[in-house]
């Protein structure tokens, strides 16, 4: 759990750099997790606000970032993304959420729509096509 110090410096620094769209990162990869991170970087309107190792770790991070945007992997320790989509849609469900998974042909996509997943994106399909897909759940112009 974030300290409440560094929760306020997040908030505070969203309205400091006019950022408007904030983005969590769930996956239990770190090179997955700092690749997203490239691919959204130097993108005007957009930050990365924080990383989640685990569905636990999201929710928790999710609550306290209150992020615009949520792109969760499908297959992670203690809970799933579609476990965790279930909880964040009921308490958030404004927040887009994609779900960017090897095993995007293995979820049935009525299930992924009842969890609240707005968004289903192979890793195969690369990254042109997770940020094209985050830019329009964000109503934000492509820059692709």
């Amino acid at each position: 759990m974030l300290p409440p110090v560094v929760i306020l410096v997040v908030l505070a620094r969203r309205k400091e750099i006019g950022v408007h769209n904030f983005i969590l990162i769930v996956d239990d990869n770190p090179l997955i997790r700092k690749a997203i991170r490239l691919d959204f970087e130097g993108r005007n309107g957009i930050e990365i606000c924080g990383e989640a190792v685990d569905g636990r770790d999201a929710i928790e991070k999710a609550r306290q970032l209150r992020p615009d945007l949520i792109i969760l992997d499908l297959s992670m320790p203690v809970m799933n993304g579609l476990q965790v989509a279930t909880v964040l849609h009921r308490e958030m469900p404004s927040v887009p959420l994609i779900l960017f998974t090897m095993h995007a042909s293995f979820v049935a996509s009525a299930e992924a729509k009842s969890a609240g997943i707005s968004a289903i994106i192979s890793k195969d399909r690369g990254a042109d096509s997770l940020v094209s897909q985050a830019l329009i759940l964000l109503g934000l112009p492509s820059e692709l």
